[in-house]
């Protein structure tokens, strides 16, 4: 399988995923949801991969990619289409958990896929161009699920995105002679704790800043329909403040090769980081569509380069063999965040309001930054 089919089975995907964060939250308000209640909904999509994630890599490992993402696509469908079977806030949480899971054992082979692809330069840029799907699906995605949620409603947009994880299906049930990974391992290094990963200094490294720079990610497509909602934007322009990150994310990932061939990827990361902390204070001091989308415009670049570096970075300081386990780990960790950072956040939002969500959120990321940086120099 070349790199362009994985290109258009990723941008699907994400396209879908994306526009599910957008709907969950916008229709739980509908359906008189609380802040807190959203923030457990939307950690729903994460439960089940935090639990479940490191066993899906080594699945990738052993098994291939191939049975992983077209299972993980339909389960997505499936999980898009219970709110329009049932429009109701119970559907709503199982939506959440069973897309969130589905989601995460199609994430976990399609990167050990991408990796696969390819060997040094060509490597980089097929992660690249993951990225870049990635990124333009985040664009797509919302956008199009604020338009049609102002046109369709919510329930029948669900019905709409659900389509567009049926391609992937498609593609990956008519699949063949696609790669296993770098080699199989043997049942010595089968008995190796998961945990032995952890051992590696550079890679528990990576593995922790990869961590902290989900949270501002997962803070952005969390709080921004709350609070675009609270200040009265609509459906569709709430779509386009969470599409303009997606453009920036795009127009950065597509000059990352350069910029980590520049500059070192920990130096690139850590820039990310601070960009991304200095939009998260500037977000409560707006309320209008165009400067949220401005200030959605910085957040992006900041935050387009973290997740495709350390992937990069990951897959190439994983032990031989272990390249689908290490991503699983990576997508462990980050499922805890992605638990702990709705229902931490939906917390203090409705407790204190919408400026100490944004400003913790920003120490946060800038604190990471430093802590990379300092730990870079020993």
């Amino acid at each position: 399988m070349n790199i362009g089919i994985v290109v258009l089975i990723v941008l699907c995907n994400m396209s879908s995923f994306r526009a599910s964060k957008v709907l969950i939250s916008l229709f739980a308000i509908e359906l008189g949801a609380s802040q807190f209640a959203i923030g457990v909904m939307i950690a729903m999509y994460s439960l089940l991969p935090a639990l479940l994630a490191l066993h899906a890599g080594k699945l990738s490992d052993r098994l291939g990619v191939r049975l992983p993402m077209l299972a993980g696509s339909l389960g997505i469908a499936t999980g898009l289409l219970l709110p329009w079977l049932s429009p109701t806030l119970p559907a709503l949480y199982a939506s959440a958990a069973l897309i969130g899971a589905t989601h995460m054992f199609y994430n976990v082979s399609v990167q050990n896929l991408v990796g696969t692809l390819g060997a040094g330069e060509d490597r980089t840029r097929n992660f690249s161009n993951y990225a870049l799907a990635m990124a333009f699906g985040s664009f797509l995605g919302p956008l199009a699920a604020g338009i049609s949620i102002d046109h369709f409603g919510h329930a029948s947009s669900y019905l709409y995105v659900a389509a567009l994880p049926l391609v992937p299906v498609l593609i990956m049930a008519s699949a063949r002679g696609i790669s296993r990974g770098r080699r199989v391992k043997t049942e010595e290094e089968q008995a190796v704790l998961s945990t032995s990963l952890l051992a590696n200094p550079l890679l528990r490294r990576t593995l922790i800043a990869s961590a902290m720079a989900v949270t501002g990610q997962d803070l952005f497509q969390f709080y921004m329909p709350i609070y675009g909602h609270s200040v009265g934007l609509s459906a569709s322009a709430i779509g386009v403040v969470l599409g303009m990150a997606g453009i920036a994310a795009f127009v950065v990932r597509s000059a990352l090769p350069g910029l980590v061939k520049r500059w070192d990827p920990d130096t690139v990361f850590n820039g990310s980081l601070y960009a991304a902390a200095g939009a998260f204070l500037l977000f409560p001091l707006f309320s209008d569509v165009v400067m949220l989308s401005v200030v959605a415009l910085v957040l992006g670049l900041g935050m387009g380069c973290a997740q495709p570096v350390t992937l990069m970075l990951i897959f190439s300081r994983a032990p031989e063999g272990r390249s689908g386990e290490a991503l699983g780990m990576r997508v462990t960790i980050n499922q805890i965040m992605h638990i702990a950072v709705p229902v931490i956040f939906g917390t203090i939002g409705s407790v204190f309001g919408v400026a100490p969500v944004f400003v913790t959120n920003a120490v946060i990321l800038a604190g990471s930054g430093l802590l990379n940086r300092a730990r870079g120099k020993r």
